[in-house]
């Protein structure tokens, strides 16, 4: 009797590990830069709770080949294969069984690298003035290679500026944490992040002690398409050059562009007066980011923000940004709520920790709300939504996601 019981454990103990681990996932990865297999790279999956977690670990065969045992634990997960340093990767939500991925040698300094615009947001009282600054960067090398290195892209700030935020998203991927590094210039800070083929966008926000003008000296580093400049309508905006021109005011903000700006130059400019930023402006983005759904066949900034009859606005592939500029730091400071450091096993929400018993049902509020949006940018990858759906769906949550945190 005691031989039968203990098989029956031993029948029950293996059943339940391998309901456990129900399903593969293959798949194959391509090196892009030479359409041919990628032998050797290192894939994990990432189980995406809490913060990520590894669930399983091997490498690609000759073939460029890999297999992952997924845990059917009803998460959703990611799949990183590193190639020369440098992380490529595809969702693998709930289900998903063939998980194929793209990959591109590196270098340090790669041909075809250069910036498609400067996009700078001023706002200031009569003690401090708070700038947003995004940087667009377009790598169209050819063979496609990822930029990498300790210095892939530098950027100059004024020199008692304290950096308050920065975050960095690559081509199709969501922003994420990715402080500068000082370098042993003043003022001047390095990216260790890679720039993939496609488009890469960097936005860091700093501020400096201001006591009625300011005085910006900043060096472009590489070739820059655009160069703008915001600030509300109360401040008032000085050139130091005739390369900036007028581009008009919208929603309150005065706007300046210079155009096709060379590597290594200066634009020299000052601004002065007190201003906040209208929140109209603040609020045009979900509506702009729609918009610019239907110009993405020919979006490069190029001939000025006056725009004749029927000629598309040249910088109106980043109005959304220009004008709303935040919607990447909204949806991170979401997933930071979302995933704050659990105790005891559990996520604990703001209303938790303060003893409001509403703090459960935001946590299932937020979990709901991170894997909708976790959803929402898997199928855009996939190609399974229109461009048109996927910006009206995402605005919409970024809406709840704002809600959600104000209420927290």
């Amino acid at each position: 009797m005691r031989y039968f019981r203990s098989l029956r454990w031993a029948v029950a103990l293996s059943i339940l590990t391998a309901s456990c681990y129900a399903s593969d996932i293959t798949g194959t990865v391509t090196n892009k830069t030479n359409d041919k297999p990628s032998a050797g790279d290192d894939v994990v999956l990432l189980k995406l709770s809490q913060g990520m977690q590894e669930a399983a670990r091997t490498k690609t065969d000759s073939h460029g080949k890999f297999k992952l045992s997924a845990p059917d634990d009803g998460a959703q997960h990611l799949v990183r294969v590193n190639h020369q340093g440098v992380n490529y990767f595809k969702p693998a939500p709930v289900g998903t069984t063939v998980a194929d991925v793209e990959v591109y040698d590196s270098g340090k300094q790669v041909p075809g690298v250069a910036g498609r615009a400067d996009i700078v947001r001023v706002q200031a009282d009569s003690n401090q003035m708070n700038v947003t600054e995004l940087f667009v960067i377009q790598n169209d090398s050819k063979p496609p290679r990822t930029q990498m290195s300790d210095r892939s892209f530098e950027i100059t700030l004024p020199q008692d500026a304290n950096i308050d935020s920065s975050l960095a998203a690559g081509p199709g991927g969501m922003p994420v944490n990715s402080a500068p590094v000082p370098t042993e210039s003043k003022g001047r800070y390095a990216y260790i992040f890679p720039l993939r083929p496609g488009e890469t966008r960097f936005q860091i926000s700093y501020h400096t002690p201001y006591s009625g003008s300011f005085s910006f000296q900043p060096q472009i580093l590489m070739p820059m398409e655009d160069m703008v400049v915001m600030l509300p309508k109360s401040m008032e905006f000085k050139p130091g050059s005739g390369d900036f021109a007028s581009g008009g005011v919208e929603n309150g903000m005065s706007i300046y562009v210079a155009h096709n700006v060379d590597a290594g130059k200066q634009l020299a400019y000052s601004v002065s007066g007190t201003g906040e930023i209208p929140r109209d402006a603040q609020n045009q983005g979900d509506g702009a980011q729609q918009q610019s759904s239907s110009a993405e066949a020919d979006n490069r900034p190029g001939g000025g923000l006056g725009k004749p009859e029927d000629t598309p606005d040249p910088l109106h592939a980043y109005r959304w940004w220009i004008l709303g500029g935040l919607g990447a730091a909204l949806v991170v400071g979401a997933i930071v709520v979302m995933n704050q450091k659990p105790r005891n096993g559990l996520v604990v929400s703001p209303a938790t920790q303060t003893g409001n018993p509403a703090g459960g049902h935001r946590n299932v509020l937020q979990e709901a709300l991170k894997e909708e949006l976790f959803q929402l940018e898997t199928d855009r990858l996939q190609g399974k939504i229109s461009a048109a759906d996927y910006q009206q769906a995402k605005s919409a949550l970024e809406i709840t996601i704002k809600r959600a945190i104000s209420r927290n």
